[in-house]
């Protein structure tokens, strides 16, 4: 049996009573449990034998918003080459994942363990509802946790609770909104510049006006060519 494999055992052996879902796909284990488990979790993984999870990796957001949808596949356009139309009109839905399956909520928070004992990494998800984005922190667990939670609270808005500092760590502390929510738009909200008569820095509404950039096909017409 592999290490993967073995690990798979302990953890549904571990889990599978208390855990709502255990996803093992492309070698790689996720443990999707609710926020009010995350801690108790999370400290089995860290502290119990057979997992010594000792070094969290990584925490960021994932904004699930329009997941599954695309602009492209609609029932009066090809979508291969030029041809295609983007109709937002008949926009299709995909068959959700066994990612998505058990929440309709819009983010989640997912967490990336390593365990230096065994060599063997983990991953926990946690799903969030837009109206209720509070999750408690792990820095008291991990103490690398501080900055990755200040990212996902800076570009997603997801709350830490308990977190020791927690503000914005990639964007200016002015910034408004969080550009990494799918309907944030693409020029943001304000622009800034310098303004010399005020001898500061100043924020104004953005003044580009947002576009769909389509590519430009340039085709070989002998009617316009030049004769020798």
């Amino acid at each position: 049996m592999s290490d993967i494999n073995a690990l798979l055992v302990k953890v549904t052996e571990r889990f599978s009573k208390t855990v709502p879902f255990i996803d093992f796909a492309l070698g790689e284990i996720t443990l999707v449990v609710a926020r009010e488990q995350l801690l108790d979790v999370a400290k089995c993984l860290r502290d119990e034998a057979d997992f010594s999870f000792n070094q969290l990796i990584d925490v960021c957001g994932v904004d699930y918003l329009h997941y599954g949808l695309s602009e492209w596949e609609t029932n009066s356009a090809t979508t291969n080459g030029f041809e295609r139309g983007r109709d937002t009109s008949a926009i299709n839905r995909a068959d959700k994942t066994s990612e998505t399956l058990h929440s309709a909520a819009r983010f989640a928070v997912v967490y990336h363990f390593l365990s230096l004992t065994h060599n063997q990494r983990i991953r926990i998800r946690v799903f969030l509802d837009e109206n209720d984005l509070e999750i408690p922190t792990l820095v008291e667990l991990w103490p690398s946790a501080n900055w990755f939670e200040r990212e996902a609270f800076d570009l997603f808005g997801i709350i830490f609770v308990k977190h020791p500092d927690l503000r914005r760590i990639l964007t200016d502390y002015g910034f408004i909104g969080h550009p990494f929510r799918k309907d944030f738009p693409l020029i943001g909200n304000v622009e800034v510049r310098y303004d010399a008569k005020l001898q500061r820095v100043v924020y104004e509404p953005v003044s580009i006006q947002p576009r769909i950039l389509e590519p430009k096909v340039i085709r070989r017409d002998n009617r316009y060519e030049v004769g020798e």
